[in-house]
């Protein structure tokens, strides 16, 4: 993970928590170390949890303002079934990161939690 990503993980953490994000993705020339903040954005895939029509594009767009803000950089920000172009699809699906998953998270606060109890 490239250290602008990195340096804000925790933050970025609440973003998407906030925002109703079940994954996020990075993808492009930071997913694979090609990343030059002086000449890239920042590519993301995003996936909501379900949401009304209404809330998903609030949440769309206050998550594309608010990475925007968080790292200082362009963001193109995609989700996975407006994709229709196949060789871009093929393009993000080879060089995609996860660097946000709610359902993982969740397993491992319940291992830590489970963890912590048993003496």
């Amino acid at each position: 993970m490239i250290p602008v990503i990195q340096e804000r993980i925790d933050k970025l953490s609440e973003i998407c928590s906030r925002y109703k994000v079940r994954r996020l993705f990075i993808f492009g020339s930071a997913a694979e170390d090609r990343f030059d903040p002086a000449k890239s954005g920042l590519d993301f895939l995003v996936e909501f949890q379900s949401l009304s029509p209404s809330t998903h594009s609030d949440n769309y767009f206050g998550l594309l303002e608010d990475l925007e803000r968080l790292f200082g950089l362009p963001v193109d920000l995609l989700e996975p079934d407006t994709i229709r172009n196949p060789f871009l699809r093929k393009k993000i699906e080879e060089s995609q990161s996860v660097i946000y998953d709610q359902a993982l998270l969740g397993t491992i606060t319940l291992e830590i939690l489970t963890w912590s109890l048993i003496p």
